[in-house]
């Protein structure tokens, strides 16, 4: 008897042992809520005339739903949700890697890294940032960026990359200095010979994010060259198995800024980004499990157009921030203006009239706009988590988003739930009604 329950015993381990993926690919679309997979969802039927187009996730066998709930509030910051997403432990807001009582608590990451797994963290926002720190470092606050720079060179990882440091000056040549090759660009990373990566976009001045998909940034990092770089790196140097965290985070900064068009634009390059790994899975589909999630809604965003304003969101050639940036300079070196001048740039920049439609009623406010702002009347500019914008530029978007078809109930984040999508070995576990903590504990089974 006692030998064939250790032969039924040995059978099972093996069983659990063959079962267990060698690759594991997680996505985390920060910011990411429900609203923003229908409308993306919706923008792709409308343009392609496809009832049945959706984004990639969208086809995934299991679909569940997760609650983002952190310890200290029913809206949660990225930090709480994203030690949730790392680490199974729901913590305060602003904490990242630790429970509620400071103790330091483990990610899925590190423990996958002790058992000879690769590990790679890629982001679109600074490889500092709440979510890809939550991977691998412990800190009372997301913004000891100092000491979440250090627990990255600690961490032994094999790749991590992202938009920029946001600590001290002299951290790149402390990462060096730990054994860790920092490189800025595609071309530098290809070239770069070391097991350790820190992957640095070029744009030194936008350290927040690599820059968004619908201003084309030339010579920036993307996050499908990410993942492009970062798998091969795994490939090269753990190919037998890996873990890989692939976070969109310019989805949220597009979502503070209640931006439709950016959004929809960071959900594509997010789609095509997740199609690269779903290539991977087709090559391997009784090795690999991939997940899709998000850390928490941000803004609330709904659809609320008709069928044939979506695809009018072609028409916008820039971002609310860009456009900010722009706009600012553009006051400086043009003080006296006129909107009879100012108008052909709006045409340019969102085809109004012909592309995106505004009231005359609208256009009449915004052009009103101008002109304060061009005689100085227009007062305080309009602040959201990470940006703040002269009134014009916020009236000219919120107009925008109204007219693409779009409503926002904040510029903050939400207690909404977010989608779960996931394929491969064990995706089963993941389609149902879960907290956000529930999703690493069931890539580790």
């Amino acid at each position: 008897m006692k030998r064939h329950f250790a032969l039924l015993l040995a059978a099972l381990v093996a069983v659990a042992l063959q079962a267990a993926p060698r690759y594991i690919f997680y996505f985390i679309g920060d910011g990411m809520g429900m609203g923003h997979a229908i409308a993306t969802k919706n923008y792709l039927r409308a343009v392609t005339g496809n009832p049945d187009a959706r984004p990639l996730m969208m086809t995934f066998p299991a679909i569940g739903i997760a609650s983002t709930v952190s310890a200290s509030s029913p809206v949660t910051d990225s930090a709480a949700s994203g030690t949730a997403l790392a680490t199974g432990t729901k913590t305060k807001n602003y904490m990242i890697g630790m429970a509620p009582d400071s103790t330091a608590v483990t990610s899925i990451a590190k423990i996958l890294h002790d058992d000879g797994y690769g590990v790679g963290l890629i982001t679109t926002v600074a490889p500092d940032d709440a979510t890809p720190a939550a991977f691998y470092a412990h800190v009372p606050n997301r913004k000891m960026f100092d000491e979440i720079a250090r627990d990255a060179m600690a961490s032994d990882y094999e790749f991590i990359g992202g938009a920029g440091l946001r600590g001290s000056a002299g951290l790149e040549a402390e990462f060096e200095k730990a054994g860790v090759r920092v490189v800025y660009g595609e071309e530098a990373c290809r070239n770069a010979d070391s097991r350790r990566i820190l992957l640095l976009n070029t744009d030194t001045i936008h350290k927040n994010e690599i820059g968004y998909a619908i201003d084309s940034i030339k010579g920036v990092l993307t996050l499908p060259v990410m993942m492009d770089l970062c798998l091969d790196h795994m490939q090269k140097y753990t190919p037998e198995k890996f873990f890989m965290m692939v976070e969109g985070g310019s989805i949220d900064h597009a979502a503070h800024s209640n931006d439709p068009a950016t959004v929809v634009k960071e959900m594509i390059m997010f789609n095509n980004t997740l199609a690269k790994a779903y290539d991977f899975y087709l090559q391997h589909p009784d090795e690999t499990l991939i997940v899709v999630t998000a850390d928490h809604d941000t803004g609330g965003m709904a659809t609320t157009g008709k069928w044939e304003t979506l695809p009018a969101i072609d028409f916008q050639r820039i971002s609310k921030d860009r456009f900010n940036e722009w706009f600012r300079d553009y006051m400086k070196s043009n003080p006296n203006a006129t909107w009879e001048q100012f108008l052909p740039i709006l045409e340019h920049y969102f085809s109004l009239g012909s592309g995106i439609k505004l009231s005359d009623k609208k256009m009449e406010a915004i052009k009103t706009l101008f002109e304060n702002e061009v005689a100085g009347n227009n007062g305080a500019e309009q602040r959201t988590l990470y940006a703040s914008y002269a009134k014009f530029t916020e009236e000219l978007f919120n107009a925008v988003s109204s007219a693409l078809g779009f409503r926002w109930i904040t510029n903050n984040h939400t207690g909404n739930p977010v989608g779960i999508y996931a394929v491969g070995v064990g995706a089963d576990k993941f389609g149902r009604v879960l907290e956000n903590s529930d999703i690493p504990r069931l890539i580790m089974e």
